[in-house]
């Protein structure tokens, strides 16, 4: 992808912030001018230059382009859904089958040393903020692992001091004994925590870009090393190239414009699976959520929820199926941030994974072990079926959950 050069300044603008585009001293590019090549190409886009047969010539193809992808995001393929999810489910059962996945999130650390307006665990909120103890985060997995589940996901506010990599290598350790694939959700972290993490026992990593506009994310993020966002942009490089099986991609819908988000969230995924072939790439879909405090997710001044970009259904279908189509072999998640009847609409559709049992907040899971403390959610969920239930409901379309399709060699 050719190099850039390191930038590592932080100066001050003239309302006192740093720019988000600039580099902390102590971090170090990767030099692969990913990121560079994935904003340049989003900003070519025109969502408003497609027609339905241009959406249509996209559907037809067996290898889709990034034009492609922006035309099936585009106005002119949402009257189109029925044909790209018809397509889209023909990819869906020609690489995963019938299969559902499952796991859940355990929340170890509500912590969080960042401002970011859209968050429950935002440094600014009046939260019960709690770290869990090793005999809590043995409770925990205790009581997950014991209703089935066999994968988990292991996720933290972003704070270096309650939550830093040691911490959550730790926990990552502890899950081993119970669960052979891990996750985690953390900060971005440099590449030799990648690595001491990854060694700990964890194969897969999350780390989401909240939104790809820059002057959203500038908005969005006025305190804390998030405001950093190559730091965070090029945290899956870091991730692979510690030896990570895989990394999940996203945004935030409803941050800014969905469609450019989404398309700019796809080539990003792309162009690192083009640079690391080995790797498991996945997406995750979420919309926005309410959170404790009520803020104004955009970090506006005008009219709090009235800001903020619809994302219906029907949009998120329409990204579910782009990113189907698009990379065809990519994990997709649908999370319990969608209600049931959503939820269960797409599974097998375009999504071949779902969380279950699900909690946001910290130590819920196994309230009645008195070494659990409890921390405040990070949002409100719309499904809080549980696992038993999901595997009901996955049963009945015809489908087969899976707890797990990874084997953890020991000795």
């Amino acid at each position: 992808m050719g190099s850039i050069a390191p930038v590592p300044l932080l100066a001050r603008r003239a309302d006192g912030r740093t720019d988000p585009m600039d580099w902390r001293a102590q971090h170090v590019p990767t030099g692969s001018g990913i990121m560079a090549h994935v904003l340049a190409t989003a900003r070519t886009i025109d969502f408003e230059a497609f027609d339905a047969s241009s959406v249509r010539a996209a559907v037809t193809r067996s290898r889709r382009t990034t034009t492609d992808l922006a035309a099936l995001l585009s106005p002119a393929a949402a009257p189109l859904i029925e044909e790209i999810a018809a397509a889209a489910q023909q990819e869906t059962r020609a690489r995963f089958g019938t299969t559902v996945g499952l796991f859940t999130p355990l929340y170890i650390s509500n912590y969080c040393q960042n401002i970011c307006t859209y968050c429950g665990f935002s440094a600014n909120q009046r939260i019960t903020r709690v770290a869990l103890t090793p005999e809590g985060i043995d409770a925990e997995l205790r009581a997950i692992a014991a209703t089935g589940l066999q994968e988990i996901l292991i996720l933290t506010g972003e704070s270096t001091k309650y939550a830093g990599a040691p911490f959550i290598a730790a926990a990552v350790h502890q899950a081993t004994r119970y669960f052979p694939t891990v996750g985690i959700e953390v900060q971005p972290l440099t590449l030799a925590e990648y690595r001491q993490i990854h060694e700990a026992g964890a194969d897969f990593v999350s780390v989401y870009q909240e939104t790809y506009d820059v002057e959203t994310y500038d908005r969005c993020h006025p305190g804390g090393a998030k405001r950093q966002f190559p730091w965070r942009f090029e945290s899956p490089e870091r991730a692979l190239t510690a030896g990570m099986h895989g990394v999940n991609f996203g945004a935030l819908l409803g941050l800014a414009d969905f469609r450019r988000d989404a398309f700019t969230a796809a080539v990003h995924a792309a162009t690192v699976q083009r640079e690391f072939p080995q790797a498991e790439i996945g997406f995750s879909v979420p919309r926005l959520r309410p959170i404790v405090g009520g803020q104004d997710p955009l970090g506006t001044t005008a009219g709090h929820t009235r800001d903020i970009p619809d994302v219906h259904e029907r949009d998120l279908l329409q990204v579910m199926c782009a990113y189907r189509l698009f990379l065809p072999s990519a994990g997709i998640t649908i999370s319990t941030r969608e209600r049931p009847g959503f939820r269960d609409g797409v599974l097998g559709l375009v999504a071949n994974r779902s969380s279950a049992g699900v909690s946001t907040g910290v130590g819920e899971h196994a309230t009645d072990d008195a070494s659990t403390q409890v921390g405040d959610e990070q949002f409100d969920i719309a499904d809080d079926r549980s696992v038993a239930q999901m595997c009901d409901a996955i049963r009945a379309r015809g489908l087969q959950p899976v707890m797990s399709d990874h084997l953890r060699l020991t000795g």
